[in-house]
């Protein structure tokens, strides 16, 4: 159980905090951060097809291409915006997250540097096995991880929740609206940093929603939780536990009380971004 997994939820951080001080929609694309996101919102036109060859062309039969999945929940955003390039995004994504969150909190939760990267990774691998603590955008959580007793008696100490108090609240202070207002406003560049994770025909927010739902699948467990220590990092005693997502065993590990916080955040944060899925 890694202690680099304290972020309990996944960030979508935005630019221009509220809805009245968006920059204006343009025409006008930056290719370096939309180009992407052009071909997921409206579609690319198709080629016309090949001739077939000659005879003294033919060859051994090819193996068909690799389908990718169809895009599920594609977001209403019919307009392209001109938006910084991927690489230039930090400052600006820095200084409106100031804005709405105030410097001295932001300060002590974000990291400053490759934001929509980091935050793009973290969203990728929270469903997976593990999620890395260097590609995740939010800093560690203050404090030790609390274990109460030793050897086959090792528990999550009862006071460890407490440890993520501050980032509870500023998760409930967030305006899911407003921060889904800003997520889809910014959807090119975190589209761009999907693709060069290397799933370039694959759509971001579909990921973004299985995080979502894998979050909010973890199990409330209302007894102490076992731990196991193999080597240096503790582990779930219970091997099921240990089995499940990066992104679950971070939501046993805060507790069942602050779990329950967080689950109905996610969720009004999952409803607010379907409500702005294009109908199909």
């Amino acid at each position: 159980m890694p202690p680099q997994d304290d972020s309990p939820y996944p960030r979508h951080p935005p630019e221009r905090p509220a809805a009245t001080a968006f920059w204006p929609v343009l025409v006008a694309v930056v290719l370096a951060g939309a180009t992407a996101a052009y071909y997921f919102w409206l579609g690319k036109t198709p080629a016309s097809p090949p001739q077939p060859p000659t005879r003294a062309e033919s060859g051994p039969a090819k193996a068909p291409a690799r389908v990718e999945p169809a895009i599920r929940h594609p977001l209403d955003a019919t307009q392209l915006r001109l938006l910084p390039a991927l690489d230039e995004s930090d400052a600006p994504l820095w200084e409106a997250l100031a804005e709405l969150l105030g410097r001295k909190t932001l300060a002590g939760l974000l990291k400053s540097e490759n934001i929509v990267r980091h935050i793009v990774a973290t969203v990728d691998n929270l469903p997976r096995e593990i999620a890395p603590s260097r590609v995740m955008p939010l800093t560690p959580t203050r404090g030790a991880f609390v274990v109460k007793g030793k050897g086959a008696d090792a528990i999550i100490g009862p006071a460890n929740p407490a440890r993520y108090a501050n980032r509870l609240r500023v998760l409930q202070a967030v305006d899911a609206r407003r921060l889904v207002d800003l997520y889809l406003y910014f959807y090119p560049l975190f589209q761009k940093a999907y693709a060069e994770l290397g799933y370039p025909g694959r759509y971001f927010n579909d990921r973004l929603i299985e995080a979502l739902d894998d979050l909010l699948a973890a199990p409330e467990i209302m007894t102490p939780v076992k731990l196991i220590q193999p080597k240096v990092l503790h582990q779930y005693a219970d091997s099921g536990l240990e089995a499940r997502s990066a992104g679950q065993k971070i939501m046993i590990r805060i507790g069942v009380g602050n779990q329950g916080l967080v689950k109905a955040k996610l969720r009004e944060i999952r409803r607010e971004i379907l409500s702005r899925a294009r109908k199909q």
